[in-house]
């Protein structure tokens, strides 16, 4: 089992990774320029992670049902999962492109984004929406492929795409001097290249079994489409609360002033190296459960859910340690600016705190999503969100303390509340008997 966990982990790990190194390179391009270059991408990009972390349903529902199928040893409704998820992706993407303009309004009131950086947020939102369509259809090829214990071509495409992405930013940034528009066009030539290489990888291994079970009058299906869409929903719920979250953290810190949005974009790249991380032995509990669940293998299942929370915890505690020891010279990798590094110094102890009260929540999170225990998600991230806001106004006079407090306590309720439904599992958890 742990060789299994091993198996799909290590490669999730490194292809995560490379997602928060992709921002934090964008970062690290605009803290060359100035503080206000360093927030305007922060809070475009975080738009983005608003509107495309809500329809994350894509890739995690994907997985699970996935996983579950090819446990069952389901080739048909495996083959059904991928065409449904496309064919959702392709109309959402569609709603995002029609409606691009007040989507940008009203997320830029949200974020409450100064006039200042208003014309640069703008600009980079304008070019990195018509990335949707690919990014969307990747969703749904990366969950497909988890659930199919494929983590080797996740890896491919993270990597690859990423590579790419830095290699276009860097050369539009630097040599073209494209600012802002150059990590925009960047995100958008990567994602569209990625797409296309996923599209030959599934075609490539999987075309042969697969291709020819897809029928559009079969993903129609109405009872199973609307299971599709049930699940989905609950994750979408739940996913709206973790984007308020860390939408209004960016909001308020938006409010403090360009220093403090500054410290805190930065603070959260660490913050993302670590879920990232994490999030990798997250995605084999995904991956595993799933395929136990629909193998009817309850003892398998414990097994790897067991060795799931001991594998995540040791790399939680390593980035803590990391961040304890070496926070100074990680700063520096981010921006040069004086003011900035000092402004950060108040805040390190919270981002140690953070690795070790929060990875509970990414574990559960993959169990969970392995079992297709939605409502299990849904409810806990809407206690969890509740938390979060009690706290947020309660410590408005701690200022940057009291966002950074109401943040843990939300990552830290979110993953002692899933514990307490593991234990109620004919409630919570489908009704699986442990």
């Amino acid at each position: 089992m742990n060789r299994e966990i091993l198996r799909l982990a290590l490669p999730n790990i490194i292809s995560n990774v490379s997602v928060p190194l992709l921002s934090s390179v964008d970062t690290a391009l605009m803290g060359r320029l100035s503080e206000l270059h360093i927030g305007a991408v922060g809070l475009g990009a975080m738009l983005f992670n608003f509107l495309y972390w809500n329809f994350g349903f894509l890739r995690m529902g994907s997985t699970g049902l996935t996983a579950q199928a090819y446990g069952a040893a389901d080739a048909t409704r495996t083959a059904n999962v991928l065409g449904r998820a496309a064919l959702v992706a392709l109309v959402l993407a569609l709603l995002l492109l029609l409606f691009q303009t007040p989507l940008l309004r009203g997320g830029s009131f949200l974020l409450s984004v100064s006039d200042a950086q208003a014309p640069l947020v703008a600009e980079y939102f304008r070019i990195r929406i018509w990335a949707a369509p690919a990014s969307l259809l990747l969703y749904a090829l990366l969950g497909w492929f988890f659930g199919m214990q494929n983590a080797v071509y996740p890896l491919v495409l993270t990597v690859f795409i990423n590579v790419v992405n830095m290699a276009v930013s860097y050369w539009l940034v630097h040599a073209l001097d494209y600012g802002v528009a150059g990590v925009a066009y960047g995100t958008l030539v990567a994602q569209y290249a990625g797409v296309l290489l996923g599209m030959g990888l599934w075609a490539y291994r999987y075309g042969d079994r697969y291709f020819g079970l897809l029928r559009l009058r079969a993903l129609l299906y109405r009872q199973e489409l609307m299971a599709f869409l049930r699940l989905n929903s609950d994750i979408f719920l739940r996913t709206v609360c973790l984007t308020l979250t860390f939408g209004m953290f960016y909001s308020y810190s938006s409010r403090e002033g360009v220093l403090v949005l500054a410290v805190n974009t930065i603070l959260l790249q660490f913050i993302n190296w670590m879920s990232y991380g994490v999030d990798g032995f997250a995605y084999a509990s995904e991956s595993l459960v799933g395929k136990y669940v629909g193998a009817k293998d309850v003892a398998r299942t414990r097994r790897a859910v067991r060795l799931s929370f001991i594998w995540g915890g040791a790399l939680a505690m390593g980035f803590a340690l990391a961040y304890a020891l070496f926070s100074q010279p990680l700063l520096r990798l981010f921006t040069n600016q004086a003011d900035v590094l000092a402004a950060a110094g108040p805040y390190l102890p919270w981002l140690i705190a953070f690795p070790l009260l929060g990875f509970a929540s990414y574990i559960w999170d993959g169990v969970f999503i392995g079992l297709t225990a939605s409502r299990g998600m849904r409810d806990s991230m809407l206690l969890s969100f509740v938390l979060f806001l009690v706290v947020f106004f309660a410590t408005r006079n701690l200022g940057n303390h009291g966002l950074w407090l109401a943040l843990i306590v939300f990552v830290t309720a979110r993953g002692g509340i899933q514990w307490a439904m593991w234990y109620r599992p004919r409630r919570y958890l489908g009704g699986m008997s442990h």
